[in-house]
């Protein structure tokens, strides 16, 4: 993706590579495939850098057609990165957050990784914390048993 080569995120991807010890191999429709990452940061299997997708993996195993979902929620970050450049970095983690926040996992209300689909990136749909709930009967947010009343 050219984009990501003008805005500079591919250069990272490939350095994030390159000191993770993988090796760089070409991928498709412009994507870069970094296989054998070492590094323990960060723990999943697949990661995106601008148009570099890193993973501890081979080239071959995500590339095979059986991991085609992987592939394309992959190249969905690249092409967010296209989009945000260097700032798809801070909008990431803000998202990673605020999915924190309400569920306990970084993925499932992170708009990327819901826009890139949740199902085909590995993550699975998390339900809110009970805070965040909301009764059915009233629309008011649930309390933990116990807790004093508002008035």
């Amino acid at each position: 993706m050219k984009r990501n080569a003008v805005n500079g995120t591919t250069a990272v991807g490939l350095a994030v590579a390159v000191l993770g010890g993988a090796k760089l191999r070409r991928g498709r429709d412009g994507i870069i495939v970094a296989e054998g990452y070492r590094r323990r940061v960060p723990p999943a299997t697949c990661f995106t850098v601008g148009s570099v997708i890193i993973t501890r993996r081979s080239a071959d195993w995500l590339l095979h057609e059986d991991r085609a979902g992987l592939f394309d929620h992959e190249r969905a970050h690249a092409r967010q990165y296209a989009l945000l450049g260097p700032f798809f970095w801070p909008a990431y983690w803000v998202a990673c957050g605020y999915s924190w926040a309400l569920t306990g996992c970084y993925g499932t209300r992170n708009v990327f990784e819901r826009r890139a689909g949740l199902a085909r990136g590995g993550y699975a749909e998390r339900p809110l914390r009970p805070r965040f709930t909301r009764s059915p009967a009233t629309g008011s947010r649930s309390r933990d048993a116990g807790s004093p009343s508002p008035r």
